[in-house]
């Protein structure tokens, strides 16, 4: 794990650290299948003086077959949990939500005993103004692939993809392309995908659908969160 900056930056410091470090993010192909795949989420106290994060390694096991036209259904084995807390030290500023969360982020991964082959992240990869949300900005830390699947639109334009599970449209930033729209589950909203760093949208996609079972989050975030919660 890299250490690239300190935590405790202006406003527009931390605007400057976002717009060099988005351009250190890989765009490439993933080097082989992730068969450990670590669930990454924080959530603050009720009070917001403490935030929590947890990380879930999953191992998948195996898959079975899917209706036609719908992708595999994947079976997971959990293998390990760690979680961390530590006093909230950032204030809440839209676009900047990383320096609030990613310091507690980084403390509950290095608490794993076995290394993932990918983090999968509750939140934004490069679909962020300054192309480094939280999925980048780890990712950087980490030296590794990584996937953000966020509930919610930060920015962009989509078409509403088809209703089924597997359906996904592009998420757009005027004419550059920036994330995905992916129906992880058939007739409920979509979830946000986007390149974290080391890894392509393409990856990306199937890496969620892949996780994706019963639920509308993806296994190794759902479970993250519900560690947390």
């Amino acid at each position: 794990m890299r250490n690239l900056h300190e935590w405790n930056l202006s406003y527009a410091e931390a605007r400057r650290v976002q717009s060099e470090l988005a351009g250190r993010v890989e765009v490439v192909p993933l080097e082989k299948e992730p068969r450990l795949i670590a669930g990454l989420d924080c959530a603050f106290s009720r009070d917001g003086k403490r935030t929590c994060a947890a990380a879930v390694v999953l191992r998948l096991v195996g898959s079975r077959g899917a209706p036609p036209g719908q992708p595999r259904q994947f079976e997971f084995e959990q293998v390990e949990t760690a979680t961390a807390q530590q006093e909230t030290r950032y204030p809440y500023i839209p676009g900047l939500l990383s320096f609030r969360e990613a310091p507690v982020c980084l403390e509950a991964a290095a608490k794993l005993s076995r290394q993932p082959d990918l983090f999968m992240i509750d939140g934004q990869g490069v679909a962020h103004p300054r192309r480094l949300g939280l999925a980048s900005h780890l990712g950087l830390f980490f030296d590794m692939p990584t996937v953000g699947c966020a509930k919610s639109r930060l920015i962009g334009t989509f078409e509403e993809p088809g209703s089924r599970k597997g359906a996904w449209s592009l998420l757009r930033d005027g004419a550059e392309v920036i994330g995905a729209v992916v129906r992880t589950r058939s007739g409920v909203k979509p979830v946000f995908v986007s390149v974290g760093h080391r890894c392509t949208l393409e990856n990306a996609i199937s890496v969620t659908l892949a996780c994706a079972t019963r639920y509308r989050i993806p296994e190794p975030t759902r479970l993250a969160h519900q560690a947390v919660s």
